[in-house]
């Protein structure tokens, strides 16, 4: 039985609908978007900034004191946050502009803990396309739609499919060689691996049992934030490459059984990759 939706995720969900109606009319009229280069391979459109303005305008509404850390604008609010927004309004931006329609909305909901550190709270990724609304919130479960989400069970790499991401041309050559490392050791061990090129929805696959794990180099907090706690309601583990439980630059997430092994293997390809 799905839980009754506390008020900070009624607020999400309803941010990521409202958003979501605007960017699948500019979905369905890709070809006419106004396209801007931000940097190799990275692009931002204006169906991207429209989604974050109308993100922006419904969360500072319901909760106006509260920060935000937004793909496109960057952070804002006061420094000594207790709650904090972290956006991503548009995470597969390659993949709707050339009308592939996996491509998520990303919320997660920050909060500061009495020792100064913080934690995820609640976590938001709506699928659009397939109208499919991956949440959780801490010690809640996650979901999809009403329905419970577990990770899969499988404890074999043979049997198990990988999701990550492929680095591109604004990668470092540090994170490119420890991909290529981690890569070319787990590729003759799983029966696959996937790149579907949005991070935040690799995850919610994960926590869904879609993927038996996921790891990706280089990334963001607004890529990954929601889709860590989502993981690890449902189950999983959902790391940095120390296997700390915090939103870093590196992530490896996995069920129980297979995320030991995936852990060490980035280790190892971030190992070698520094020689």
């Amino acid at each position: 039985m799905m839980p009754r939706l506390s008020a900070h995720m009624t607020v999400m969900q309803a941010a990521a609908q409202k958003a979501a109606k605007r960017l699948l009319r500019d979905f369905n009229e890709v070809e006419n978007l106004q396209v801007s280069v931000k940097g190799p391979s990275d692009f931002v459109s204006q169906a991207d900034l429209r989604a974050e303005q109308s993100l922006r305008e419904d969360l500072e509404k319901a909760r106006p004191g509260y920060a935000m850390l937004m793909e496109e604008s960057g952070a804002s609010g006061s420094d000594k946050w207790s709650w904090r927004w972290v956006v991503d309004p548009l995470d597969g931006t390659t993949n709707f502009l050339h009308g592939i329609p996996h491509w998520a909305i990303s919320i997660a909901l920050e909060r500061r803990l009495p020792d100064g550190n913080s934690e995820i709270a609640a976590g938001v990724v709506y699928a659009p396309a397939a109208n499919e609304m991956f949440w959780a919130e801490k010690g809640v479960g996650a979901y999809l739609n009403d329905k419970r989400l577990r990770v899969s069970a499988r404890r074999e790499y043979k049997d198990a499919v990988f999701a990550t991401g492929v680095p591109f041309a604004a990668t470092s050559a540090a994170n490119r060689l420890a991909f290529a490392r981690t890569l070319s050791t787990i590729m003759p061990q799983v029966a696959g691996i996937r790149r579907f090129g949005a991070a935040a929805l690799d995850l919610a696959w994960t926590a869904a049992g879609r993927y038996d794990g996921y790891w990706e180099m280089g990334i963001k907090p607004w890529d990954i934030a929601a889709g860590m706690l989502i993981v690890r309601e449902a189950g999983g583990y959902a790391t940095d490459e120390s296997g700390k439980d915090v939103v870093a630059d590196i992530v490896v997430a996995a069920n129980p059984h297979l995320h030991p092994k995936l852990l060490t293997l980035v280790q190892d390809g971030l190992a070698a990759a520094k020689g």
